[in-house]
C-alpha cells in the first residue's frame, strides 16, 4: 500500500513515472482487486453448489431474477461513480477538502436513491417471475429472493459508495478484503440457512449440523446479512478512518455546505452516473429479454445459463479488478492535468487486461466440464453448460478490451457515448442474433450470440480510447 501511494503522490505532485513504473502501479493497483474478484467468484461458485444440490427448481429460481438483481445492483453502483470519479479527480488536484465535500453530499443523496429502488423493487417482486416467463414451479422462490434482495439496497449502496470512494482514492486492499469477507460471511450464513439440521462426518467423527432449512429463501437472507455486516464496516474505514475521505472527526467538514456547491456537486454526479444509470436499465432490460428468450427452451437451459453464466464470471472478474486500477488511475491523472499520462495508463491497462482474460479464456475452455460439475450434480444441466462456456472463451480478450475501455472512460467522467456505444450493441447485435438462432440451436444459440456481440463491443469501444475524445470532459 506504501509503494502505491508514493507512486500516486508523485503524480499528484507534478512528477513523471517511467513506463515501468506505470505497469508496477497498473499491477499494485490491480492485484488485490483482481485476489478479490476471483475469490467472489469461487464464493459464488460454492453459493450456486449449494443451491445446486436442491435441484434444478432451486437454482433454476435464483437464475430467473438474477438479471433483474444485477439491474437493481447496477443501478445503486452508477450512483456511488457519479460521486467518486468527481472524488478520484479532486485527489488528483490535490484538492483533498473538496473529495471529503463531495463523499458527505454523496452519502445523501445515493442512499436516498437506493430507498426508492427498493420501493419499487418491493412493488415488483411478486409479479416479477411471471413476467420474466418463468413456471408456476419456481415463481414463488424466485419471487421471494428478489424481495429479500430488494431489501438490502440502502445498506448495498451505502457499501458500493464506500466502496468506490476508497478505490478512487487509491486504497484497493481494504475494499477487495472486506470482499472476501463478504463472500466468506455468505457461505457460512447459507451453510446454515439453507440446508437443514444434519449429521455430518468430520475425520470419523459424526457432528450434528444445525441447520434452518430455508432452500432458496436461506440464500438470499445469507447474502443480506452478509452484505450489511461488509457495507457497514467498508463505510466505517472510508468515512471514519481515511486519510483523504474522512469526514467525521474534522470540524471544517462538519460544518454545513452552501446549497449551490452541494447542487453543483449533484448534477455533476448526476452528468456521469444518468448515462451509466440508463445504460444499466438498458442493459438490464436486454438481459430481461435474453432471459424471456431462454426461458421457453425449458428449465434444464434456465439452469445451465445461470450457472454457466456464474462460471465465466472467473474468467471476466480479472477483467473488472484491472478495469478498477484504470478507473482510479485515469481520474487522478487527469485532475491532475496529466492527460498524457492518463492516455498512457488507458493504453497498458487495456493491454493487461486483454492478456490476462486470454489466458482465462484458455483456462475456462479446458477445464469447463470441472468448473461445471462443481455446480451442479445434474448431467444434462452440467452438458450444455460445458458447451456453452467453450463457445464464450474465444471471446474473453475483447470482452476484456471492452471492460476495461469502458473503465478508463468512466475515470475520464466520459460515460454518455461510451454507454451508447455499449447499448447498440447489446441491442442490435446480441439480442437479435440470440432470436435468431435460439430456436435453431437452442441455448449455444444464444452464447453464440453473445460472444460475437462481446467481440464487437470490444472493437469499437477500442475505437473511442484511440480517438482520444474521452478526454474532454471537464470534472473539476
Amino acid at each position: 500500500m506504501k509503494q502505491e501511494n508514493q507512486l500516486l503522490r508523485q503524480i499528484r505532485e507534478g512528477g513523471e513515472l517511467s513506463r515501468g513504473q506505470k505497469m508496477k502501479l497498473i499491477a499494485q493497483l490491480s492485484v488485490p482487486s483482481i485476489l478479490a474478484q476471483i475469490t467472489t467468484t469461487v464464493m459464488f461458485f460454492i453459493d450456486a453448489a449449494m443451491v445446486g444440490t436442491l435441484g434444478a427448481r432451486g437454482s433454476a429460481a435464483i437464475g430467473l431474477v438474477e438479471s433483474t438483481t444485477w439491474l437493481f445492483s447496477s443501478l445503486t453502483s452508477a450512483a456511488a461513480m457519479g460521486f467518486s470519479v468527481q472524488v478520484a479527480h479532486c485527489i488528483g488536484a490535490n484538492d483533498m477538502d473538496r473529495a471529503r465535500q463531495v463523499f458527505r453530499h454523496g452519502i445523501a443523496a445515493t442512499v436516498a436513491f437506493a430507498f426508492l429502488l427498493f420501493v419499487v423493487a418491493a412493488i415488483i417482486a411478486r409479479p416479477l417471475p411471471h413476467w420474466l416467463g418463468g413456471g408456476a414451479d419456481i415463481a414463488d422462490d424466485a419471487s421471494l429472493y428478489f424481495l429479500v434482495f430488494s431489501a438490502t439496497l440502502p445498506v448495498w449502496q451505502l457499501g458500493s459508495l464506500s466502496s468506490s470512494m476508497l478505490k478512487c482514492a487509491g486504497d484497493m486492499r481494504t475494499p477487495s478484503l472486506l470482499s472476501i469477507v463478504s463472500c466468506l460471511l455468505d457461505v457460512v450464513f447459507n451453510f446454515l440457512l439453507i440446508f437443514p439440521t444434519r449429521t455430518i462426518s468430520i475425520l470419523g467423527t459424526q457432528l450434528t449440523m444445525p441447520g434452518a432449512g430455508l432452500g432458496v429463501l436461506g440464500a438470499a437472507l445469507g447474502t443480506a446479512f452478509a452484505l450489511a455486516l461488509t457495507s457497514m464496516l467498508l463505510f466505517w474505514q472510508a468515512a471514519f478512518r481515511s486519510p483523504m475521505l474522512k469526514i467525521f472527526g474534522n470540524k471544517k467538514d462538519a460544518l454545513p455546505h452552501q446549497l449551490g456547491t452541494r447542487l453543483a456537486t449533484i448534477r455533476q454526479a448526476a452528468s456521469i452516473a444518468a448515462p451509466m444509470g440508463a445504460q444499466h436499465v438498458m442493459m438490464g432490460g436486454a438481459q430481461v429479454v435474453s432471459t424471456m428468450i431462454v426461458a421457453p427452451l425449458g428449465t434444464v437451459a434456465i439452469a445451465a445459463h445461470s450457472l454457466a453464466i456464474t462460471a465465466e464470471s472467473l474468467c471476466y472478474m480479472p477483467g473488472y479488478g484491472i478495469g478498477e486500477a484504470a478507473t482510479t488511475l485515469t481520474g487522478q491523472t487527469l485532475g491532475a492535468g496529466k492527460k498524457p499520462m492518463a492516455r498512457s495508463f488507458a493504453r497498458l491497462s487495456i493491454g493487461m487486461g486483454m492478456l490476462v482474460m486470454a489466458l482465462m479464456g484458455i483456462v475456462m475452455f479446458c477445464l469447463a466440464p470441472q468448473m461445471m460439475g462443481f455446480l451442479t450434480p445434474v448431467e444434462e444441466i452440467r452438458q450444455l453448460g460445458v458447451s456453452v462456456l467453450r463457445i464464450e472463451a474465444f471471446a474473453e480478450p475483447f470482452f476484456a478490451a471492452a471492460i476495461v475501455s469502458y473503465a478508463v472512460c468512466v475515470g475520464a467522467g466520459d460515460t454518455l457515448v461510451p454507454a451508447t456505444m455499449t447499448l447498440a450493441s447489446m441491442w442490435m447485435v446480441r439480442l437479435t442474433l440470440a432470436a435468431l438462432l435460439a430456436p435453431r440451436w437452442g441455448l449455444p444459440g444464444v452464447w453464440t450470440a453473445m460472444a460475437v456481440e462481446l467481440t464487437f463491443r470490444g472493437i469499437i469501444l477500442l475505437c473511442r480510447i484511440a480517438s482520444g475524445r474521452w478526454m474532454r470532459k471537464k470534472i473539476v
